[in-house]
């Protein structure tokens, strides 16, 4: 009697358990709808959505990840270093044995917008497809027909990534994307005008601003996509370096910045403030700088609009002068290594040298960003085709992890400076895990 009672609740049980089941295999191979389900590839393309979908790409990045120096243009290949271990980025290119060359419009749809491959393979979202949701199908076309007519096939087989098993299933990508990706294109705000809503579109869609400067949670996930929510583009840490915020905080992030200063810093790559660095860098020589004025310019309003954290920030920042002559650790490094570029006064050679006084890296809390380009220097800006005659040095060679330690944290002190002293374990730590930068940067002519 007991067995058979047994039987018969386990039999109960078991039920809604297959029913559990059924529903998650069916949810994590189901592919995401998209408008162009009907629509098949054309064989050739107007030369107008051809070059429009070349701006997309330029207004989306692609090339920063999905190219290397040497290399094809869009043929993959970079290594991207994520907790569970390395991925290398995928040749796009239209060949059709090794990039996207068969994909139908509504492939590469799901592919960019869903992180969803032909086959249900779900992409990891190293992709900024929660970012690039907010594409408008007439931009997604345009896209679709650069890259299959606007670049050159390159038989370039993908690398595969070396996250052990069972960490690379890929099925649980689905569950994350239930959760944290939204999956509804860029609307826009009827008490906005065009301007504010071309550049909220452009940040938040295919710029993936978020990608860098917004905080992520214990699940790698963007902690907000939109205005909405306080930590959007508030700065975050990545890959050593720390993306600043964006928003109007006086001392961490634009607030003291005009909207004609941030549309010179992304057309030229620099202003009275700063000069682009880091992973900026590639983001200005192959996107930004070819944005057009009209969109650089919405951009700007947009991101004046997006009020900062007064509490976090503290009080805005002031320029306090010092004596000529410091005896503080630190001092003598600067003098000699660092003055002639930035002055001993900190205020550099705007717009050449960048000031130190004031300097985003040397408020912030976090000092990533200052011991990594002190340590490795800074990657060849290249603005309209003219590479830059000022070039931050690598110091690795020449400084010891205290004697970097000591400068820094003798420039997060002075001239009102606040972002507090560096430890020399930091430096060492970042010593081992960086790399100098390259003088050759990524510089992708597409046609």
């Amino acid at each position: 009697m007991n067995n058979r009672r047994f039987a018969r609740t386990a039999g109960w049980l078991a039920l809604p358990c297959l029913v559990a089941a059924g529903l998650l295999a069916w949810y994590v191979t189901r592919e995401p709808a998209t408008p162009f389900e009907q629509e098949q590839a054309k064989a050739t393309f107007d030369p107008a959505l051809v070059s429009r979908g070349e701006y997309v790409a330029r207004l989306s990045d692609c090339v920063a990840c999905h190219s290397l120096a040497g290399k094809a243009p869009f043929a993959g290949g970079l290594e991207m270093a994520t907790p569970l271990g390395a991925i290398h980025a995928t040749n796009i290119t239209p060949d059709k044995q090794t990039g996207i060359g068969t994909y139908s419009l509504a492939d590469f749809d799901r592919a960019v917008r869903h992180g969803v491959a032909p086959g249900g393979r779900r992409l990891y979202p190293a992709m900024p497809y929660p970012s690039y949701v907010k594409l408008s199908d007439d931009d997604i076309k345009a896209l679709y027909a650069f890259f299959m007519q606007g670049i050159q096939p390159a038989n370039q087989p993908n690398i595969p990534s070396d996250i052990p098993w069972p960490l690379n299933m890929r099925w649980p990508i689905a569950l994350w994307n239930g959760v944290f990706a939204p999956t509804a294109t860029y609307a826009a705000k009827p008490n906005q005008d065009a301007l504010w809503n071309r550049g909220a579109y452009i940040v938040q869609g295919p710029g993936h601003c978020g990608s860098c400067h917004t905080p992520r949670g214990l699940a790698f996930n963007e902690k907000a996509l939109d205005e909405s929510g306080a930590p959007f583009l508030a700065g975050a840490l990545l890959d050593g370096w720390y993306a600043p915020s964006l928003r109007q905080d006086p001392n961490t992030g634009l607030g003291r910045w005009t909207e004609p200063q941030i549309v010179q810093f992304l057309k030229t790559g620099r202003n009275a403030h700063a000069v682009v660095y880091g992973s900026m860098t590639e983001a200005f020589n192959n996107s930004t700088q070819f944005m057009q004025d009209d969109d650089l310019a919405a951009i700007a309003r947009y991101l004046k609009s997006l009020p900062g954290d007064p509490q976090r920030d503290g009080a805005p920042w002031q320029y306090q002068a010092v004596a000529a002559v410091q005896d503080a650790p630190g001092a003598h490094t600067y003098a000699t290594r660092c003055a002639s570029c930035h002055g001993l006064d900190g205020k550099g050679q705007p717009e050449w040298m960048p000031p130190l006084a004031g300097a985003t890296s040397a408020l912030a809390k976090e000092s990533a960003s200052a011991i990594n380009i002190t340590l490795n220097g800074s990657q060849r800006v290249v603005a309209a085709g003219v590479p830059d005659a000022y070039r931050m040095p690598a110091f690795r060679e020449q400084l010891s992890d205290a004697q970097i330690a000591e400068v820094l944290s003798y420039v997060r002190s002075t001239w009102g400076n606040n972002g507090g002293a560096v430890d020399a374990k930091a430096v060492g730590k970042l010593r081992g895990h960086t790399d100098p930068a390259s003088s050759s940067p990524i510089i992708l002519h597409m046609r």
